[in-house]
């Protein structure tokens, strides 16, 4: 009698068992869809809110060859905005945060949808912020231009 009871408390929780499994592996499709269109409102809010501020972020916006007048002019300005005080030189030589900012500057002259607005309004924007890298800048911005396709 005593084995007998055992065995049904073991079957009992055998069954609570593999119906719990059940509902972690195949959860309710109401519960997926609700989960599924929350994380996707959620999810592009975030990343537009980190990449507002990336430097990294705004940077690849511009490598991007897809990217349009507007998209470019917007990562522009908030580069310009955010970060558009280069580090103060080491002595004679530039800082070597400096590189990152040429590469933006000689991409965008390069770029085929940047426009010469959008070119000379970052230069001056840039120039006026840091001072000490003006001839850096125009130099950067010489060689994207020389070096674009004809």
């Amino acid at each position: 009698m005593i084995t007998l009871n055992l065995i049904m408390a073991v079957l009992g929780l055998l069954i609570v068992l593999v119906v719990l499994i059940f509902l972690i592996v195949k959860p309710n499709e109401e519960i997926t869809k609700t989960i599924t269109t929350k994380l996707s409102i959620q999810e592009p809010v975030k990343e537009t809110k980190t990449k507002e501020f990336d430097f990294e972020s705004l940077r690849k916006i511009i490598k991007n060859k897809r990217s349009n007048a507007k998209q470019l002019e917007e990562a522009l300005e908030l580069i310009i905005k955010y970060h558009g005080n280069i580090h103060p030189r080491l002595g004679v030589r530039a800082h070597p945060d400096f590189d990152r900012y040429m590469d933006v500057l000689f991409t965008i002259c390069r770029h085929k949808n940047a426009t010469s607005k959008m070119i000379v309004k970052f230069d001056k924007e840039l120039a006026a912020l840091n001072p000490d890298y003006v001839k850096e800048i125009n130099d950067a911005i010489a060689r994207g231009l020389n070096s674009r396709g004809a």
